[in-house]
């Protein structure tokens, strides 16, 4: 099967389907292999399409928008963890941010919930290396979620990118 954007697509073990690794430009041009979950069954597929073309037609801008809620992510847990840890990184500001992640070793995965299509990306960080970094582009188009990584695709307050 083909998905635009995707090519040649084959099952995954998780009843999803999977690519082919890709370079994501927004993620350094890492190639990743996304997992796309519904889509066989979706009378909307174009929305999966439309998702995939805007998230790869994203540069580093998109992550630059989202620092602020990342380093919020960073400092919510350097309050919890920070004072007692040793190896805790010390993070200047929002624009220092991503130096402290490492978005290789992972898949993203594409599905929908509710109306809107999500790309869904974890990563590595130095602050919290339990549950890493979660980012969640809605439609592939922006961030609308950032924190550690708990497979939800929204927050609960959708005017800020992480919540606690």
């Amino acid at each position: 099967m083909e998905i635009p954007g995707l090519g040649t697509v084959t099952e995954d073990d998780y009843e999803g389907l999977a690519s082919a690794p890709i370079p994501v430009p927004v993620l350094g041009g890492v190639p990743f292999v996304f997992h796309v979950e519904g889509y066989e069954d979706d009378e909307a597929q174009g929305d999966f399409h439309a998702a995939v073309r805007s998230f790869l037609a994203l540069d580093h801008t998109a992550l630059d928008a989202a620092a602020t809620g990342v380093f919020d992510y960073y400092r919510h847990m350097g309050e919890v963890f920070g004072d007692g840890l040793d190896d805790f990184p010390r993070i200047a500001g929002p624009s220092d941010v991503w130096d402290h992640v490492t978005f290789a070793g992972h898949d993203i995965l594409v599905q929908r919930h509710d109306e809107a299509v999500y790309v869904n990306v974890e990563a590595e960080c130095a602050w919290e290396v339990e549950h890493g970094l979660q980012i969640v582009f809605r439609d592939g188009a922006r961030v609308t979620k950032v924190g550690p990584y708990d497979g939800h695709l929204t927050n609960t307050s959708p005017e800020v990118l992480y919540e606690h």
